[in-house]
């Protein structure tokens, strides 16, 4: 993530935009659909708070603002996001300016994790959720914790995190009790 991320570090007008969108989906771990759907007045600038429609889950989720996304936010709309009666923070770049599809998130992410030659079952943005779920996981968060911070609405949905962290899952099952049964 560290190299993607410094990979559309630039001034480019589209790296900016895109800086912005990696980070959403990678830090936060939000579906596509999600990214999409934000709006201006999803981010509460003055309380660095960051509103987050879930797609599954039919109600609102609230985000502290790092200020990392914060910063790559404010980047973007200042000096790249065309004045626009749309009230979808990310637009495209070229007239007519118009948000960002579902889709079109997915062509930016796969267009940045392709250039890298990575290896992946997936080359869109629930890979960078699934990357998020994973550091969550070796952080040391429960599975409720991570399903939480996901937006998930069953613990089922978690689950399959539990199944990446194959250090951390060694260490329980070599776990010694001792003689007992």
């Amino acid at each position: 993530m560290q190299r993607l991320l410094a990979a559309v570090d630039t001034a480019r007008p589209r790296d900016v935009r895109d800086r912005a969108i990696l980070m959403l989906l990678a830090l936060y771990g939000l579906r596509a659909s999600e990214v999409a759907a934000l709006r201006l007045d999803h981010v509460e600038w003055e309380r660095d708070r960051l509103h987050v429609a879930r797609a599954k889950r039919r109600d609102s989720q609230v985000y502290p603002l790092l200020p990392s996304v914060g910063n790559a936010l404010l980047r973007y709309l200042h000096t790249v996001r065309r004045p626009s009666g749309h009230r979808k923070i990310f637009l495209t770049l070229t007239s007519p300016f118009r948000p960002l599809s579902r889709g079109a998130l997915y062509s930016v992410v796969g267009s940045r994790l392709k250039a890298f030659e990575t290896r992946a079952a997936h080359w869109g943005p629930h890979a960078l959720r699934h990357a998020c779920a994973v550091r969550l996981v070796t952080a040391g968060l429960s599975l409720k914790e991570i399903g939480d911070h996901l937006g998930h609405r069953s613990s089922a949905a978690t689950r399959i995190y539990a199944e990446v962290d194959l250090p951390h899952l060694r260490a329980v099952a070599a776990f010694d009790l001792g003689g007992l049964p």
